[in-house]
């Protein structure tokens, strides 16, 4: 990605630029989505193909991504991605990671001394990377003169608090000591619970479920919407199909419960959807149909 390609838009008056760092990732339809049976993806191939879902394998097709948004002043990253050089021993994918998603900011015209606010909607490996940099054998925070947004009740779940106990994974012990705990002790932290507001513009509100402190932010401007919506979404078989939690979410009816109460809100207020993964445009418009969510317009980006 270089700053002549790089997506951006803007809503009221906040800049959005998408910078991917990874793209075109598959994984089997059936192991994200265990319960969107067949005829959901089939029924709306011509919205999910080839941008979502590869039928001839039946595979989903994800991306991650950071979401950048300039506003009042401020630079603010909605998650942070993987991250380099990583003990990941349970995702192969990202165990040992050298990318070069440093580069993809700085061309699209951020430096990590620019940042202002880090947003993590989640403490998962994909969503908390760049939290930090490995320098002379420590992990240090990536971004200087940032606050870090986490979710308290994320922090206690994975944390020492709560001695890295059930409802996690093999890699999530390694997660918080590389990329939470080092931001901790460089006092760069903010915890937060139940809503805070960033500035005029950006409000981060809990929407538990897939982690215990798993979070949405909602963007509100010049009579513009959007919510970035980190892992409640995974595919839009979930949108159409909105009590199917992905494989990789800890309670199953908390989190339809969240994925449900935000898409409300989205055909609602007319908000744009911006999840952490989906491929293609990236983000899409929800509205009714009857009883059902069904799938609007997908983003239109430009380009600097």
């Amino acid at each position: 990605m270089d700053s002549e390609n790089a997506p951006r838009t803007v809503l009221g008056d906040v800049e959005v630029i998408r910078v991917v760092e990874l793209s075109g990732m598959t994984l089997p339809a059936r192991d994200l989505v265990p319960a969107a049976g067949a005829g959901v993806w089939q029924d709306n191939k011509d919205r999910l193909v080839p941008d979502h879902w590869e039928p001839d394998g039946d595979r989903a097709v994800l991306a991650l991504q950071t979401w950048v948004l300039r506003s009042g002043g401020k630079t603010v990253l909605v998650d942070t991605g993987v991250g380099n050089g990583r003990e990941r021993p349970g995702s192969p994918r990202f165990h040992h990671r050298q990318g070069d998603f440093l580069g993809a900011l700085a061309r699209a015209g951020v430096h990590p001394e620019d940042v202002d606010i880090v947003v993590n909607t989640h403490i998962h490996g994909d969503h908390v990377g760049w939290n930090t940099n490995g320098v002379a054998g420590e992990w240090v925070p990536t971004f200087p003169n940032a606050r870090y947004l986490v979710p308290v009740a994320d922090d206690f779940h994975y944390g020492p608090d709560n001695g890295y106990g059930g409802g996690r994974r093999v890699d999530d012990r390694l997660i918080y000591q590389d990329s939470i705990a080092p931001v901790h002790r460089a006092g760069q932290t903010v915890l937060w619970d139940g809503t805070h507001r960033i500035d005029e513009n950006l409000t981060l509100e809990s929407a538990p479920g897939h982690t215990p402190g798993s979070s949405v932010l909602r963007l509100a401007s010049g009579g513009e919407r959007a919510v970035f919506v980190g892992d409640l979404l995974h595919s839009p078989v979930q949108i159409l199909e909105p009590s199917c939690n992905s494989c990789f979410c800890l309670d199953a009816e908390q989190a339809a419960a969240s994925r449900r109460r935000i898409l409300e809100r989205a055909a609602e207020e007319r908000e744009l959807v911006v999840p952490a993964h989906f491929s293609g445009a990236g983000a899409v418009e929800v509205r009714r149909e009857g009883g059902e969510f069904a799938l609007g317009r997908w983003a239109a980006w430009g380009a600097e």
